[in-house]
């Protein structure tokens, strides 16, 4: 296989640069990776359609991923349950060391042949469930023996990498491989193979989250009411919502049924709704 996140970038003398051209280049080599996801936006759509249709029929969704990429995906699958209203165990996320170990980067962890897997049987893994295998090179040993053993057993697989050819691309059913090419520091994958996997993940996530119903309009209708910015944002969706115009009202209502959602079904249910958006 062609290691293109390994090869040298395309710039040099860094230590002589200017702070205006550094974050120049920079800027020129994020500005690569949208044009790289939308070269497989039909490939990222199947990788959806999969989730989506898994989790419609009862199964679960787990990433699993070393490094900086693993990292990223456990900061998606904490939004979930807050900003949608997902119950917690859905959407999930194995990393490398473990998810307790977040903020100690134990790389050498993606080393481990076993872990994935053994992190897998512990959540009761089955064939009605889908794991996506999270590695900018395409080889990590942690998560490309997971997917052999997922498939294996029947489990659903699906990967996001950045090399081609790569053997987790071949444990994939669903292989997403957006090339963003050499990175602006050789081999730092934190970089742009990051900003693809946080872009990706936030895709993804977003249109499985609509696509379950968990957002009506525009609006996150299924929100947590966990905070007073959240709790005011709620009340406003009501508000437009329901055609209330008195703000007390609608803080009343909303507390009382615990979400935008439950609240509109129950006004509706009285015929107390009056407006809503589509």
């Amino acid at each position: 296989m062609t290691s293109i996140t390994e090869q040298s970038s395309l710039y040099d003398q860094l230590e002589n640069r200017s702070v205006e051209e550094l974050t120049g280049y920079i800027n020129q080599e994020d500005e690569k990776v949208a044009a790289a996801i939308k070269a497989v936006l039909p490939d990222i759509n199947k990788l959806i359609t999969a989730i989506v249709d898994k989790l419609k029929a009862g199964g679960r969704m787990f990433y699993l991923g070393a490094g900086s990429g693993g990292r990223l995906s456990v900061l998606d699958v904490i939004e979930l349950p807050t900003t949608y209203g997902l119950p917690k165990g859905t959407y999930n996320s194995i990393l490398a060391g473990g998810i307790d170990r977040l903020a100690d980067a134990l790389e050498e962890k993606e080393d481990d042949l076993n872990e994935g897997w053994d992190a897998l049987l512990k959540a009761g893994i089955n064939p009605g469930d889908i794991v996506v295998g999270i590695s900018a090179s395409g080889t990590t040993p942690f998560v490309l023996e997971a997917l052999k053993k997922c498939r294996a057993a029947n489990v659903t697989t699906g990967c996001i990498v950045s090399n081609p050819a790569t053997p987790i691309a071949e444990q994939a059913d669903y292989p997403v491989v957006v090339i963003t090419g050499p990175e602006f520091i050789t081999g730092s994958t934190r970089m742009k193979c990051g900003t693809a996997q946080k872009m990706l993940f936030d895709m993804i996530s977003t249109t499985v989250m609509i696509r379950l119903g968990r957002v009506e309009g525009n609006s996150m209708v299924n929100v947590k009411l966990i905070n007073d910015k959240i709790l005011d944002r709620a009340v406003k969706i009501l508000m437009q919502k329901a055609g209330i115009e008195d703000y007390a009202e609608a803080k009343s209502i909303l507390l009382a049924h615990g979400s935008v959602k439950a609240a509109m079904d129950k006004l509706n249910s009285y015929g107390r709704a009056t407006k809503k958006n589509n």
